[in-house]
């Protein structure tokens, strides 16, 4: 990991400035889950859940002078048309991925790490010591 991303991981997550008083920032993944969790009672079909996730997402990351633009999902869907939702939710996902460091390797060096980093018993050592648990000897002095 660069010094760069190690920064980042370590700071304030940033925000991204919109303009009109509006900005965007990264959601911690709580607000994640409230925003699916609120998401599907939403949708009353299968179809509808995308929309009803991207809309529940916008009321989550999308500030106006510091607070909270739309006060839920619905309120969103009420505000907005299909096409702003859809161009605010993937201007989100870019800047997430933009600001926030992940692993940013391909996906063979991955691969590679994973196997690396695997927890796999060893021949002779079955992960744990085979001799009998004793006490810790007294200490002298």
């Amino acid at each position: 990991m660069s010094a760069f991303a190690w920064l980042k991981l370590c700071t304030q997550p940033g925000r991204l400035t919109l303009g009109k008083g509006y900005s965007m920032g990264l959601l911690r993944a709580q607000e994640v889950l409230e925003a699916r969790r609120e998401a599907l009672a939403l949708a009353q079909e299968g179809r509808e859940r995308a929309l009803c996730a991207n809309a529940c997402l916008i009321a989550r990351f999308l500030r106006k002078r510091g607070r909270r633009a739309y006060a839920s999902g619905a309120a969103v869907l009420e505000a907005l048309t299909v096409e702003q939702i859809q161009d605010l939710a993937g201007r989100w996902a870019a800047f997430c991925r933009e600001e926030d460091p992940g692993l940013g390797t391909e996906r063979g060096r991955l691969e590679t790490l994973k196997k690396a980093w695997s927890t796999r018993r060893r021949n002779g050592c079955g992960g744990a010591c085979s001799g009998r648990s004793r006490p810790c000897p007294q200490r002298r002095g």
